[in-house]
C-alpha cells in the first residue's frame, strides 16, 4: 500500500505503508560515512567510504574509496599510503580479519559500534543514519557510488 502527498514545494512524494499483516522482507539497517579530515584544526573533509550495520542479518560491512585528487586539493601534504591503510583496516575490522586487532573478533553490532565511535584522527565516522534493505552488502555499494564517488 502507498500514500501520495503533494510536499509544500509541489513535488508529489510517495510513502510506503506497511500494515501488520503484510509481509516485508527489508530489514532495518544502519550506516555512517567514513571522513577524510588531512588538517584536523582546518575541518575540511572529503568523504571516503561507507560503514554499513544491519542487526538482523548479523552483518557489517566497510567500502571505501579515496579520491587522491582531491584529497591532494585540501591538502598537498596529505599522507596518502596512510590513510588507505587506515581505510583499509576499517574494511579487515568488518571483515572480522584475524590480523585486524581485538574488535575484529567482537559480534557485528560491537564492530560497528566500536567504528563509529568519535575520534579525532584523520578517519573519523560521520553521523549514524537509518534505512530499509533486504541486501545490506548491496546498500553498501549503492551509498558508496550515490555518496562517497
Amino acid at each position: 500500500m502507498s500514500e501520495r502527498h503533494i510536499h509544500m514545494a509541489g513535488h508529489v512524494v510517495e510513502r510506503h505503508i506497511i500494515r501488520g499483516s503484510e509481509s516485508n522482507d527489508r530489514d532495518v539497517f544502519e550506516y555512517a560515512l567514513l571522513r577524510v579530515v588531512p588538517r584536523v584544526e582546518r575541518g575540511e573533509c572529503i568523504n571516503a567510504g561507507v560503514l554499513v550495520y544491519c542487526r538482523p542479518q548479523g552483518y557489517v560491512g566497510a567500502r571505501t574509496h579515496l579520491d587522491e585528487a582531491r584529497l591532494l586539493a585540501l591538502d598537498p601534504e596529505a599522507d596518502v599510503a596512510g590513510i588507505r591503510f587506515a581505510l583499509g583496516a576499517v574494511e579487515r575490522v568488518c571483515g572480522g580479519s584475524e590480523g585486524a586487532g581485538q574488535a575484529a573478533g567482537d559480534d557485528a553490532g560491537r564492530r560497528f559500534r566500536w567504528l563509529i565511535a568519535p575520534r579525532s584522527t584523520v578517519v573519523q565516522p560521520g553521523p549514524v543514519h537509518t534505512g530499509l534493505t533486504s541486501d545490506p552488502a548491496a546498500e553498501a555499494e549503492r551509498l558508496l557510488e550515490l555518496l562517497v564517488k
